[in-house]
């Protein structure tokens, strides 16, 4: 059995807002593994983050960044439940943190929901024919698709993006973890990247 470490515990109920007890058992339940930790308290219904995206989000902060040579600039809106969160240092700090990293990893959508059904089959085909190209059997082109197909949409949605400035944890694990922090649901909601000259 792998050894759980009371850091180990500690990071899953800053993560979660479930109980210290709950995160423990969860972690020896998935041998150490917090990821799947996370998931197991998210079925047993004991995290309070996942308990908390059911409540309305109609507060919340517009954060900004531009890049120090003026030529890239964002803006993201965050929503919480309360005025209260969203006049939080902490808040404002993660939206802003949110709108540096948007500058960096230039995504192109929120979360995978929002990607169309067309441009999805598109990107697709190109992904099928490629493997088709390999010379790969039939089966195994299928797979290399969908193996790129998955990674595609990690690289181009905000949520499944490794943090710029934490590459351990995507921005859904941030996000989840300052609704923790401040108690109530966090959602991100948009975000427009402008850009001066070429869109590299």
């Amino acid at each position: 059995m792998a050894e759980i470490s009371a850091g180990l515990v500690k990071d899953l109920r800053t993560r979660t807002g479930a109980g210290m007890m709950d995160c423990k058992k969860a972690l020896v339940e998935n041998e150490g593994d917090i990821d799947k930790a996370i998931e197991y308290l998210q079925i047993k219904g004991l995290s309070k983050a996942a308990k908390r995206a059911d409540r309305e989000a109609t507060e919340g902060f517009i954060g900004s960044y531009i890049h120090h040579d003026g030529k890239t600039g964002v803006m993201v809106e965050i929503n919480c439940e309360t005025d209260f969160v969203g006049r939080n240092e902490d808040f404002r700090a993660f939206a802003k943190h949110i709108a540096m990293h948007i500058a960096a990893a230039k995504p192109d959508f929120v979360q995978q929901s929002e990607v169309s059904e067309d441009v999805v089959a598109q990107q697709r085909h190109i992904f099928e024919e490629q493997a088709k190209e390999s010379g790969k059997p039939a089966a195994i082109a299928v797979k290399m698709a969908e193996g790129r197909m998955a990674k595609w949409l990690k690289e181009i949605c905000l949520l499944d993006q490794p943090f710029v400035m934490d590459p351990n944890k995507t921005i859904e694990q941030k996000r989840v973890e300052i609704s923790s922090t401040c108690g109530e649901n966090v959602v991100i909601k948009r975000f427009q990247r402008f850009v001066i000259g070429p869109q590299a």
